[in-house]
């Protein structure tokens, strides 16, 4: 089949490289250059995200493991096994029983594709690995692995592998407008441009090409805001760190030579400019100043970048919001919503079940 597949982003990418695989024809739209938007703005973590547990999504969490492990095999130039701390106090919300249980479920459901299985620390061995973490009222640390990754870098691997399977890649070819009997419009065109199947998967603006479209929209998204700061070395350790008085979670990670320190999560609309607030910074400062010794103010930031993240709508709360992803089909098109960057080949795998059922 003749398949449209618009988004350069992660998701976009992989969908149309295993499309191709697949046998199919793929073309790719994408309104700027490649993985410049959400996809270029994670917190550069392949991981099976420890924290989706406390909401039971299991399901995601082991796909996401399993993911973890193939992108560390596969591109092992751009990804990395990320030793990371979780450092518990007196005054942490959750109880030593939680994690350990927690961690104990993050090994299971790696099985054989796990990269390290987890270990208590004590305080003193914790400050060994990390000596700029705050000591007072510090119980111990867990120490467990992920991997972690050159975010764009990565993307662009995988538009290559995609271009070496035939994909035609069309950089800066906004789509204005695509119909349900497969057909789409290029921004300065007049004509549609028919195909057998459309793949709208366009991250935060797949909802408003739909709109603009006069389509109906069938999944509703969250748009989440996640900004991050760059800042000095600290050490070789990642941190996972509790937000006080908060259930969120902060990471303070090294990150090509420098300190990565993210992400917030606030909502905003895709009319908004995505860049971090004064009181984003401020607040990501905050955590940092709460657990290291020597602290960090706004003249140390070296860089700073944000991103905005299509979450799956239903939650009251954008750090208990779903990472899962859904599809959905109107006619010949296919709207591609939600989803996490480790995950993104396991979405495309879905994708090409989707298209290959949809001919029988």
């Amino acid at each position: 089949m003749r398949l449209a597949v618009i988004g350069g982003g992660i998701n976009g990418l992989a969908a149309a490289w295993q499309l191709a695989l697949a046998g199919h024809q793929v073309e790719l739209f994408e309104r700027d250059a490649l993985m410049q938007a959400t996809s270029a703005a994670s917190s550069k973590l392949l991981h099976g995200g420890l924290r989706y547990l406390e909401q039971a999504e299991f399901r995601l969490v082991h796909e996401a493991l399993q993911e973890r492990r193939w992108w560390l095999k596969k591109a092992p130039q751009l990804t990395r096994r990320l030793p990371i701390l979780y450092p518990m106090y007196q005054a942490g919300r959750r109880p030593r029983w939680q994690l350990k249980i927690g961690l104990w479920l993050y090994d299971l459901l790696s099985g054989r594709q796990g990269i390290g299985r987890h270990r208590w620390l004590t305080a003193a061995q914790a400050l060994r690995c990390s000596p700029d973490l705050q000591p007072a009222g510090l119980l111990g640390a867990y120490l467990f692995f992920d991997g972690q990754m050159d975010d764009q870098q990565l993307g662009l691997w995988v538009a290559t592998q995609a271009e070496k399977q035939g994909v035609h890649i069309h950089q800066h070819s906004p789509v204005t407008a695509v119909r349900p009997d497969g057909a789409l419009l290029l921004l300065d065109e007049a004509q549609w441009r028919p195909f057998d199947r459309v793949i709208n998967i366009a991250g935060p603006w797949s909802n408003q090409l739909l709109q603009q479209s006069g389509l109906p929209v069938q999944q509703g998204l969250d748009l989440v805001r996640g900004s991050h700061l760059l800042l000095p070395p600290l050490c070789r350790y990642g941190h996972m760190l509790e937000v006080p008085g908060e259930q969120r979670i902060v990471f303070v990670l090294p990150y090509q030579g420098q300190t990565l320190l993210g992400t917030t999560e606030v909502r905003q609309s895709i009319e908004q400019p995505v860049q971090c607030s004064a009181a984003e910074r401020q607040y990501l400062l905050d955590v940092y100043n709460h657990y290291f010794v020597s602290p960090r103010s706004s003249t140390d930031i070296r860089r700073e970048f944000a991103g905005v993240r299509p979450l799956l709508a239903g939650s009251a709360d954008a750090s208990s919001a779903s990472r899962e992803y859904a599809m959905h089909w109107q006619q010949q098109l296919l709207t591609v919503s939600g989803g996490k960057w480790t995950t993104a080949r396991a979405l495309a795998k879905q994708v090409v079940q989707q298209v290959q059922q949809s001919a029988n």
